[in-house]
This record gives C-alpha cells, structure tokens and sequence, in this order.
C-alpha cells in the first residue's frame, strides 16, 4: 500500500540543483516544485538537463549542490525512504529479455521484498492495467516497442510506489500506442499517484499535464501551471477578440488603453489578438473600450499558445557547449 503523505508537503521540492561531468555543467540552477497527485511534464533541449535530473531523482546520480526531496524525504541523506516512494522508467528497458513478461516483473516484485502469496495477483492487477494479461506468458524479447513499453511501466509500479518518474516513456510508440499510454497515465493519476514525465511530445503534454516545468542549458526557464504558461506572456494576459464585422476604430481604441500592447488584427477577419498587463488594466474594462467604439463583440477569450510556441520562446536556439 502507498504511504499517506500530507497534501501540504510537495511530492517534489527542487531547490538550487546542480550537477557536473568533469568539464560539463549539466545543472546550474534547477528549481521546481510538484504538488501530490499532479501531472507534470518536464520539458527541454537536448543536452538540457532532463535525464540527469531524472537520474538524481531516483537516487542514481547524488546531487554536487542543492537539495531534492521527495515528499518530505532528501534524496541524499534519506535516499531508502525516497526508493519506496518512486517508481522509475527509464528511457531504455531494462527487463531481462530472456524472461517471460509474468517472470520479468515477479522478479522486480520479489526485489522490492514483495511476499510470495500476493506478488501473483499484483502482477495480475499490472498486467490488467496496461493491458497486457495475454501477453503474460511471452518472452519478453518477442514484444513490440509499445508492448515493451506497458511492460516497463508495470515493472515502474509494482511495488505500488506513489510517484512515477518516466523519462520518454512514448519515444519510438506509434500514435496509437502513444494515445493508449497516455490513457494509462491518465488513469494513474486518478487513482492517486503523482507523474513526472519526460517527454519531447508537447502536443500530448500539453494536454496530459496540470503543471510543466521547462529547462535549457542547466537553468530553470519556467515551472508551475501550464495553462499560466499557455496563456500569459511574462507578466501579461494573452486574448482574443471577435467581432460580428470589421470595425477599424477598434485597433485604434485598444492601442489607445494603457497596459495593452501587441495589438494584432487576423488577415481577412473581425478577429483581433492582443496582450495587457493585469497590473494596469483588465479584461472588463478592455470590452467596454471596444463596446464604446460602436462594435458588435461575437466572442471574447483568453488566447492560448501551443506549448510548442512557449517552448522556442523560452529556450534557446542551438547546441550547449
């Protein structure tokens, strides 16, 4: 059974991460913090930081500055506690190929000191779960990439652990496999554990993830709710608006309002897309500009960006040196 944890203390608390290879610095300042029973995406370049970040979550690589705890317990100092708490799939399987799928996962069962009578039906509830209960007798060198990768993720969960730390569990899956993987976590996260994925699949993760964190070159470039990501620009608010028909003392009226910048009218429609601070103005007092302009408003949104966009914004172009 998964231990209780407090809902106050984070599942993950990163503070000040660094990390070197020799003349590499692979983290210079990472920071972030994941709420229990969340979604997040862990999103960046490669030669990021991503894996080795991954790597010292899971207690395989010890942090040179900075602390990690894992709902409540320093993955240095505590580094047992934090092990029965994550479950962690790499990017590569590391089944042993000349198993069966039952055998594979009853001896990462037995490992984690699973009693005998009850390694069977876990196993069973796994394979039920990622639906994989006909292929329990087949070798494990005989599975496709997406069977492997169910496989992988029921090794990750045997041990009922409450945060799962995946790193490219979709890489290599065909849509469809991506698609059912991403019901699976979905299905994870309802009943109650924590998901910390790695992934350079933003579409999906944008639709997967509650929270995102994103790095470049070893440094924090943002961390907290992605839709705040999708939706604000710094310190502004991104919206959209539509009118029954084009109206050109509109563009004029929000240049004019104090706060409001970005003011851009879609080629060939009553459609225009702008940024304002909150801080000097506010999206009621922005629709009672243009409703005084005379203009028939049909709609009026906050406006989100792909996370794809979001990301070029905020990392940069090129190889790390």
């Amino acid at each position: 059974m998964s231990n209780p944890t407090p809902e106050s203390i984070p599942a993950l608390d990163v503070k000040s991460l660094r990390y070197s290879y020799k003349r590499t610095i692979a983290l210079k300042g990472v920071n972030f913090t994941v709420t229990p029973r969340a979604i997040h995406g862990f999103v960046g370049p490669n030669g990021a930081g991503k894996t080795t970040t991954l790597k010292i979550l899971a207690t395989l690589l010890r942090p040179q500055a900075g602390t990690a705890l894992v709902f409540g317990h320093d993955i240095a100092s505590d580094y047992k506690a934090v092990r029965r708490r994550i479950g962690f799939m790499p990017d590569h399987s590391i089944l042993y190929r000349q198993m069966t799928v039952f055998e594979a996962l009853d001896f990462f069962a037995a490992a984690y000191g699973l009693e005998p009578a009850g390694r069977e039906s876990t196993i069973d509830d796994l394979l039920a779960l990622t639906d994989m209960a006909a292929r329990k007798n087949d070798l494990v060198k005989s599975l496709s990439r997406g069977m492997l990768q169910r496989v992988s993720l029921a090794r990750a969960l045997v041990h009922d652990p409450d945060l799962l730390l995946l790193d490219e569990p979709a890489s290599g899956l065909d849509p469809r496999a991506r698609i059912e993987l991403m019901e699976i976590l979905k299905e994870l996260a309802h009943m109650g554990k924590t998901i910390f994925i790695s992934s350079h699949i933003l579409g999906e993760l944008a639709d997967l993830c509650d929270s995102v964190t994103i790095i470049d070159r070893g440094w924090t470039k943002y961390s907290g709710p992605m839709q705040d990501l999708l939706v604000h620009r710094g310190d502004h608010v991104s919206y959209v608006l539509g009118l029954e028909a084009e109206h050109p003392p509109v563009e004029e009226a929000l240049r004019a309002l104090d706060g409001v910048s970005d003011v851009k009218q879609e080629d060939g429609k009553a459609v225009y897309r702008f940024c304002f601070d909150p801080s000097r103005t506010d999206a009621s007092a922005v629709l009672a500009a243009v409703l005084a302009c005379g203009a028939k408003v049909t709609s009026y949104r906050e406006s989100a960006r792909e996370l794809g966009q979001a990301f070029m914004e905020l990392t940069e172009p090129g190889v790390p040196t």
